[in-house]
């Protein structure tokens, strides 16, 4: 008969292996029904003769259709802002204005001439020009933030003025 330390080991043992054991599994459901007996989907309900058809409010597509764009354009190698940028500026801090609790963020952007340091603080130049811009015309600064983006990325491809006019600007960018 084996000693009392290795009987109790074994028993263990038993035990452990039984508890591992694997339980019947509950009854299972019934089978999903065939497709052809669903019932079709019932389509959703026309919006409400009120409801808006146009961008949400306060959505960043109402932004864009409101202030009729979301960014400003620069000559070469300057963050001054021309009448055609100041009307637009003025157009978003009319709808910031009528949003007070929207945050935004001006992209500042270069053509890719320049090197990667120039160009990053064209960039920050022309971002705060549109958001000092803004704050002129009433804007909080601390719903206005900046970054410089530099030509990190370009919204036109080429080597020709006019992708290089496309791709000096500034972009306010609202949340979704």
């Amino acid at each position: 008969m084996p000693s009392t330390p290795a009987r109790l080991l074994a028993i263990a043992a038993l035990i452990a292996v039984a508890g591992c054991a694997k339980k019947a599994p509950p009854e299972l459901p019934p089978p999903p029904p065939s497709p052809a007996a669903e019932p079709a989907p019932t389509p959703p309900p026309p919006p409400p003769p009120t409801a808006q058809n146009g961008p949400r409010p306060g959505s960043r597509a109402e932004f864009i259709a409101q202030a009729g764009s979301d960014r400003v354009y620069f000559a070469l190698d300057s963050q001054d802002l021309d009448s055609d940028a100041r009307a637009t500026l003025d157009a978003q801090a009319q709808w910031l204005a009528k949003y007070p609790n929207v945050r935004a963020t001006i992209e500042g952007h270069c053509d890719e001439r320049g090197t990667r340091e120039y160009n990053l603080a064209l960039g920050d130049r022309r971002a705060n020009a549109a958001k000092n811009y803004l704050v002129g015309k009433g804007i909080d600064a601390g719903r206005l933030s900046t970054i410089s983006y530099g030509k990190e990325r370009p919204t036109a491809l080429g080597s020709d003025e006019a992708a290089w006019q496309q791709n000096r600007r500034a972009v306010t960018v609202v949340p979704e």
